[in-house]
């Protein structure tokens, strides 16, 4: 019998379950496990535009076929917003800023050099992981003979500001007017807020862990990287968050996915996979070797709530 991770069990049917008014649901951590009552919408919260279960890194290629400059929305709530750009060779942004928010990047093709304030310049290509902290200036360039892609994530409705000796780039209704910032201070790196990660080189050191990338009061981005397991719970369904939606990219490999009220589906590296709050969603990894994903939602400590272990113990087939 194969068993996967994670406990949780819902109303499950032809491969699709569904979520109930009311669930109860278990609060972990700390050792400790506290039943409470969720609340959950009555009618799924759902998927909203441009909010989909997947995107396909293929599919979002192809439809940007031959445009060396395009930028592609994957994720846009009320708390994050993310997306996927191309940007051709030679190309650069304007210095410029976020004045309360942190910003990160993973580049999924090509070069990129990272220019940030306060830091030698470097190369970033397929598997760096790039944050910069509030008000710091950078600016970004492709490197080499073909377009860059990255995938962008900032805090939703973050501005973005530019230094005085800097061109802004344009905003359809919105003005620019100069302002003194009377020498605010700045988001600062520390040893869990570092200026990049190199994915290949935690491949080659062989790390099966949860690593914190981003964390910060408003945004947080964690690898999470494993193998599959020989374990299956065919009622396992994951759990839910009741303030944030979650969203991954697929570093590595492939991760299997279960989110309520659609089939469970395979993702793969480059994919992106978006679950609304309220709602059942379980992660595992899939394929025959190593397979990482990046989790990021709009909290540091975000609860988790699982079903109550009496009920997944009492279902049939365990």
């Amino acid at each position: 019998m194969r068993v996967r991770f994670f406990a949780f069990a819902a109303v499950a049917a032809l491969g699709i379950f569904s979520m109930l008014p009311g669930q109860k649901a278990i609060v972990r951590g700390q050792g400790q496990e506290t039943l409470a009552w969720a609340p959950v919408p009555n009618t799924p919260t759902g998927w909203t535009a441009p909010n989909k279960p997947i995107w396909k890194l293929k599919d979002i290629l192809a439809e940007h076929s031959g445009q060396p400059n395009w930028t592609q929305t994957v994720v846009s709530d009320n708390l994050l917003h993310a997306d996927y750009i191309s940007m051709a060779p030679g190309g650069k942004t304007p210095r410029r800023f976020h004045p309360d928010n942190v910003t990160w990047w993973i580049v999924q093709d090509g070069q990129i050099r990272f220019t940030i304030e306060g830091q030698e310049p470097f190369l970033a290509s397929k598997g760096w992981l790039v944050q910069v902290p509030y008000r710091n200036i950078y600016s970004m360039e492709t490197v080499g003979d073909k377009p860059s892609l990255r995938l962008e994530v900032m805090v939703a409705n973050a501005t973005t500001m530019f230094p005085a000796d800097e061109t802004p780039t344009p905003i359809p209704g919105m003005s620019y007017i100069k302002v003194n910032t009377r020498n605010a201070a700045k988001g600062k790196y520390d040893a869990v807020t570092k200026p990049y990660l190199d994915f290949n080189t935690y491949i080659t050191e062989g790390r099966f862990s949860n690593t914190p990338f981003v964390k910060d009061v408003r945004a947080f981005a964690n690898i999470i990287r494993g193998r599959q397991a020989e374990r299956d719970i065919p009622a396992d369904n994951g759990h839910l968050h009741e303030v944030s939606g979650e969203f991954w990219m697929i570093l590595e490999g492939q991760i299997e996915y279960k989110i309520a009220g659609i089939p469970t589906f395979v993702a793969d590296q480059g994919d992106i996979v978006y679950a609304p709050k309220q709602t059942f969603h379980r992660a595992h990894f899939a394929g025959t070797g190593p397979s990482t994903r990046l989790a990021m939602n709009g909290y540091p400590d975000m609860l988790h709530n699982y079903q109550p272990n009496a009920e997944l113990q009492a279902t049939p087939g365990r």
